[in-house]
């Protein structure tokens, strides 16, 4: 390309690029998405491209393409070139999709552009990619990228024009450092599946939405340290099925919504540290099958009507609330009845030595198991969980033993039943006499010497029935506990 063929505003940039000096296109009063875009600040791509792959030098300087505010024609296509110059195309308008398929690139910087889309599959950069409050209203893809340093989202505007394609694909891309986007914005899925970042990811205040689809796809997401999300709003599926979190996934005051659907599936997750609290109630499902976190912050105000917790497994549940607060997230299970929620949550409250809460637990999980029986094992069940709260309510049968000795010794003493032997027969106590009834293991000698008469008799029978019903619950009970501890 020669240079007599330039426009004004081409030959500016032509000039400015040996010496990487900056070529702003703007007035004071403008800006990106209302401003005039005439003749004065339109480039060509082509002469874009031309600059790049040729880079004319001047001696002591360093090359760099630097143009701000300009109207940016045709297809800027750098498919598989090699940039060792510095690009920064920040507050500018591109009519065609930039191609950089398969480039690799020092760094790139498209600050608070418009651009119709941006086809950087494959595409390597040695520095940061800035994509800072631009304005995109067609497909990001950035498929198997890979970035040295950081990849800036910050503020970003993605739209889809076709929502059956996502509108940012960040599929096995590898980042060196951290994947910036607080309030980011986006109308379609984001899907970033197999990404790698060596950082954190921040998407703090970002909305995405997906018209109850899926709004973020991140399936074995590998990060370096945490996921800061803190009030991130969906308005879709958030998955991130298999992700790698070795510090925390930070969802506090998030608005999770997916009505009908499935809200958040973090399942077969390792994640150090969930924060999900201080948020709205999430609106669709929460799935976190055979996910595996050391903490877990769980708001009981969160909890959708339906959870999937089965093979869940977490070391510390906080904040530390009643059990009778805990309890109904089990009741929610999608599953069915699961024993092992029950001796997750047992057993995080024996952690921190709370051991009445466990006790209330694991007589919840009996009393769940016991829906599943037949009728006839319902009816023992129901008479273990009368008796003795099946081993955890020991004083109950203490209770049952007094009541039943009182009535028992009342009776006994106004009507005492007649000796067999009145010679060998010792002198009748009603008190002892019962508690032979009662006690199956203990003779008084009370019960073997006396024949009570009539009603008293009846009584008797069902002394010694409701004494072994007693004993047995009792011996049932007493054994679980040992058992379990």
């Amino acid at each position: 390309m020669e240079i007599n063929d330039l426009t004004p505003a081409e030959r500016r940039v032509w000039e400015a690029f040996p010496r990487g000096a900056s070529v702003d296109f703007r007035t004071p009063d403008a800006d990106t998405e209302a401003a005039e875009w005439g003749p004065e600040r339109t480039v060509r791509a082509s002469v874009l491209r031309t600059l790049l792959l040729t880079a004319p030098q001047e001696e002591g300087e360093t090359a760099a393409l630097k143009v701000a505010g300009a109207r940016i024609t045709g297809v800027l296509s750098l498919m598989y070139a090699t940039i060792d110059h510095v690009v920064r195309l920040s507050h500018c308008r591109f009519e065609e999709a930039p191609k950089l398929h398969g480039a690799q690139l020092r760094q790139l910087n498209l600050r608070q552009s418009v651009l119709p889309g941006l086809a950087s599959g494959n595409v390597r950069i040695d520095g940061i990619l800035r994509l800072t409050d631009c304005r995109v209203h067609g497909p990001v893809r950035l498929d198997g990228a890979q970035i040295s340093r950081a990849l800036f989202l910050d503020g970003a505007r993605l739209t889809a024009q076709d929502d059956a394609q996502p509108v940012l694909q960040l599929n096995q891309a590898a980042i060196g450092d951290d994947l910036w986007a607080p309030k980011l914005r986006v109308r379609g899925e984001v899907r970033m599946n197999g990404i790698h970042v060596a950082g954190s990811v921040n998407l703090e205040d970002a909305e995405l939405s997906a018209h109850a689809g899926t709004a973020l796809s991140a399936e074995t997401l590998s990060v370096g340290t945490d996921v800061r999300a803190r009030c991130l709003r969906t308005d879709g599926r958030l998955e991130l099925r298999g992700a790698r979190i070795p510090g925390r996934l930070d969802l506090l005051h998030a608005r999770l919504s997916n009505p009908g659907g499935t809200a958040l599936r973090a399942s077969s997750c390792a994640i150090r540290e969930l924060w999900l609290s201080n948020g709205d109630r999430i609106e669709g499902s929460l799935n976190l099958r055979r996910a595996q976190i050391d903490l877990l912050t769980l708001d009981p105000e969160m909890l959708p009507d339906e959870v999937f917790l089965s093979g869940l497994t977490y070391t510390m549940l906080t904040p530390n609330e009643p059990a009778e607060h805990r309890l109904p997230m089990l009741d929610r299970d999608g599953g069915g009845y699961l024993p092992s929620g029950y001796e997750q949550l047992s057993a995080a409250y024996r952690r921190i030595g709370d051991d009445n809460a466990a006790r209330l637990v694991q007589l919840a999980k009996q009393r769940r198991h016991r829906a599943t029986l037949a009728w006839y094992a319902r009816i023992w069940g129901h008479v273990q969980d009368a008796t003795v709260g099946y081993g955890f309510r020991p004083l109950r049968a203490a209770g049952w033993l007094l009541s039943l000795l009182a009535v028992g010794s009342i009776a006994y003493g106004v009507h005492p039943p007649h000796p067999l032997k009145a010679s060998e027969a010792p002198p009748f106590n009603p008190v002892f006499y019962t508690l032979d009834l009662l006690l199956p293991v203990i003779d008084f000698g009370q019960e073997r010497a006396f024949s009570p008469t009539d009603w008293y008799q009846g009584l008797s029978y069902v002394l010694i029935i409701t004494g072994w019903i007693l004993a047995t619950t009792i011996v049932t009970g007493v054994t679980r506990t040992v058992s379990r501890q």
